[in-house]
């Protein structure tokens, strides 16, 4: 018996791309830190809003590859000569992955008041018309 794979069926002709993304997101839905917001600014705009309190800019790295957003936290630990008699709050690393629609671009990002914003735009693609000619044999 031949399993049908859901990019393989006859009538998803050059959609195999979309189980492979399915099966990236899949990955990383088990993630739970740094909590996250997306949000609609508008018809073609989004924002991703990370809680990264305590980490500064420069602790923090945006990268798009494979129409594959990653959000990566690293902290130093430069605790040199403190002494802690309770340590409660962690210096730990993420990493935070999105997968973008085609046409999707990363318009920008800032880091305010703990909170890393990353704004996201479709670009609208213009409409194409385009006939076909038919030949006779």
């Amino acid at each position: 018996m031949t399993k049908l794979s859901f990019g393989s069926h006859p009538f998803l002709l050059g959609f195999e791309q979309l189980e492979r993304l399915v099966e990236r997101t899949a990955k990383t839905a088990g993630e739970g830190y740094p909590p996250f917001n997306i949000e609609r600014v508008s018809e073609n705009d989004y924002r991703i809003t990370l809680a990264v309190a305590g980490f500064r800019e420069s602790d923090l790295a945006i990268t798009v590859e494979d129409r594959q957003l990653v959000i990566r936290g690293r902290q130093d630990e430069a605790d040199e000569g403190r002494v802690f008699l309770h340590r409660g709050i962690a210096a730990r690393q993420f990493q935070r992955s999105f997968v973008l629609a085609e046409g999707v671009e990363v318009a920008g990002a800032r880091l305010e008041n703990g909170l890393l914003h990353v704004d996201l735009r479709r670009a609208v693609p213009e409409t194409v018309v385009q006939t076909i000619h038919i030949t006779s044999a």
